[in-house]
């Protein structure tokens, strides 16, 4: 009788233990599941932390940016494609969340500044450059030369 229960018990023990590995597999396969982490990589570059400022979520530490990739993750893994992630972020914190605001109305002002002030240097520097090297002004030398 104890041979017949021990050998029940390791006839149907693989067969339990195939169930518990056959449920322990993901639904996903794992390309998409390393698709979805580069998405989300990717969006949570493009948001500012609300506690660094300076940092995307993606590269601070803050236990607010964990939990916010961790939102990023789980609407991109609803479906929610990157478009609506961002604007559901800039929703709830508004545009400044966006490490590259959009370069529209006022906001246009940041990306055309620094090409006119460079504009404005490089016309010094030329101007500079030219009456330093035009040599000195005929008046100035007959003035001194009548003396």
């Amino acid at each position: 009788m104890k041979r017949l229960w021990a050998v029940t018990v390791l006839l149907l023990f693989p067969a339990c233990a195939g169930a518990q590995i056959g449920t322990a597999i993901p639904t996903m396969p794992a390309q998409s599941d390393s698709a979805l982490e580069a998405t989300t990589t990717m969006l949570a570059s493009e948001l500012r932390c609300p506690v660094c400022q300076g940092n995307s979520i993606q590269d601070s530490p803050s236990e607010l940016a964990l939990e916010m990739r961790s939102v990023i993750r789980d609407q991109l893994r609803a479906g929610k494609t990157p478009d609506d992630v961002r604007a559901y972020f800039v929703d709830k914190y508004g545009e400044w969340i966006l490490l590259a605001p959009k370069a529209e109305g006022f906001n246009l002002v940041v990306y055309l500044v620094p090409f006119l002030a460079l504009a404005l240097g490089g016309a010094v520097v030329l101007r500079t450059v030219r009456r330093s090297t035009s040599g000195p002004s005929p008046d100035a030398g007959e003035g001194e030369s009548g003396a």
